[in-house]
């Protein structure tokens, strides 16, 4: 039995993103699918605040993405996904840091909820929700674009980091929908950025390991919870 295990729905960007750590780091773990037992007391007796992922190693539960990735990255220290010197961790902090307030609020929030996740369910999609996040997707794609421009084959330098990682679940929402490819397709450093990271090994073996894609049923409730205020 693999010492760490993961608790999430193979859908989460977060839970995406913690397995694509731990899939470039070549670490065997267990996933347990909490879908039907998500916002319950078995949820809440392993994250407070009913989110996922949640991580467990042996006796040790954590709980928040950024800590889980920084542990495993330092318990599983090969291939090393944080820099060496204090800009280029600086950098990446940065990135995750702009994943977890700008990419992923627009592009999976707003814009993958409303065109996918609601609609899988029968739930009509709010277009005010889209019509607010495009532009800001726009921008951030902007960003991203720019700072490929320095030259470097990922977002910090010539290596893999857990910003690439923390990056490559949103882009992947993002490029199944049609405001989304169109909007890749005009930013060709972003789109080789893709390019390259999708031909990882780890990146492949990730996807080898989803699940066909299925309505997440949980997101029933997120019309009402994850809507209110997205307009202010």
């Amino acid at each position: 039995m693999a010492s760490i295990v993961i608790h999430g729905f193979p859908g989460s960007t977060y839970v995406q993103i913690v397995r694509l750590v731990l899939s470039h780091k070549a670490v065997d773990y267990e996933f347990r699918d909490l879908e039907t037992e998500m916002n319950t007391s078995v949820h809440r007796e392993l994250h407070p605040f009913e989110y996922v992922p949640i991580l467990q190693h042996g006796d040790f539960t954590l709980y928040e993405t950024s800590a889980i990735v920084g542990y495993i990255d330092d318990a599983f220290p090969q291939p090393r996904l944080t820099p060496a010197s204090l800009r280029g961790r600086a950098k990446m902090n940065q990135w995750i840091s702009a994943v977890n307030s700008y990419h992923y609020p627009q592009i999976v929030f707003h814009l993958s909820h409303e065109r996918n996740v609601f609609p899988a369910l029968g739930i009509e999609p709010d277009e005010r929700v889209v019509q607010v996040a495009l532009p800001k997707i726009e921008r951030a794609l902007d960003v991203m674009e720019r700072e490929l421009n320095a030259g470097r084959p990922f977002l910090v330098g010539d290596d893999v980091t857990l910003a690439d990682l923390f990056m490559v679940p949103c882009l992947t929402s993002l490029a199944r929908l049609p405001e989304g490819a169109a909007m890749l397709e005009h930013r060709s450093l972003v789109r080789g950025w893709r390019e390259r990271m999708e031909q990882l090994e780890s990146v492949q073996r990730f996807r080898a390991a989803q699940p066909p894609r299925k309505p997440i049923e949980h997101a029933r409730r997120w019309a009402t919870t994850h809507r209110p205020g997205v307009l202010a």
